[in-house]
């Protein structure tokens, strides 16, 4: 697997070596031994699994008492993925970094605790299944909002079939979330 730094250095872009023949194709998606290497020690105590349409935006999402590093990636489809660092006393401090992740590209992207996390989906549907350090708490969750100016993510334009722009599709927690200023940080 080759692993690359992003502008945020501990969110990490993971890209696994697919085989492919007549057949299909194989990945080895991830190695406790890998992840551990690169995530500090840390284990997955929870896989989730999101089925979306195209156009709804899920996130920006952290817990804040019980804080989940995520490995992410899509099975089917295609989403604008996001993670802004929440990180007060971070270099990093309120930047996000963002990447395409999709069944054909096969990348993940790791996101240590400390960061909000989103995404987009762009194409009809997508399959998003992320793997967590810590047991959801809704408890402790918190929702910035997605389109905070003083966040300035690009988040990408989704087509409808005829040229429209669609608005994205968000549910009524992410709709009501805090802005970036009145958060909760690390």
């Amino acid at each position: 697997m080759q692993i690359t730094e992003t502008d945020l250095p501990d969110v990490l872009i993971i890209d696994p070596v697919v085989h492919r023949d007549s057949r299909g194709e194989f990945a080895e998606i991830i190695r406790a031994s890998d992840f551990s290497s690169f995530t500090g020690g840390k284990n997955l105590v929870q896989i989730n699994q999101s089925v979306s349409s195209k156009g709804v935006l899920r996130g920006l999402h952290c817990q804040m008492r019980h804080p989940q590093g995520k490995l992410v990636r899509v099975v089917h489809g295609e989403v604008f993925d996001v993670a802004v660092d929440l990180r007060r006393d971070s270099p990093t401090f309120g930047r996000s970094v963002s990447v395409v992740l999709s069944a054909d590209n096969h990348r993940m992207l790791w996101i240590p605790e400390g960061f909000a996390h989103g995404f987009l989906v762009l194409s009809e549907s997508a399959c998003f299944i992320y793997g967590c350090t810590d047991y959801y708490d809704a408890a402790s969750e918190q929702t910035i909002l997605w389109n905070d100016p003083d966040l300035a993510i690009c988040w990408p334009s989704v087509k409808n079939a005829d040229g429209s722009v669609q608005a994205p599709v968000v549910s009524a927690k992410d709709a009501a979330a805090k802005a970036f200023r009145d958060a909760l940080y690390f």
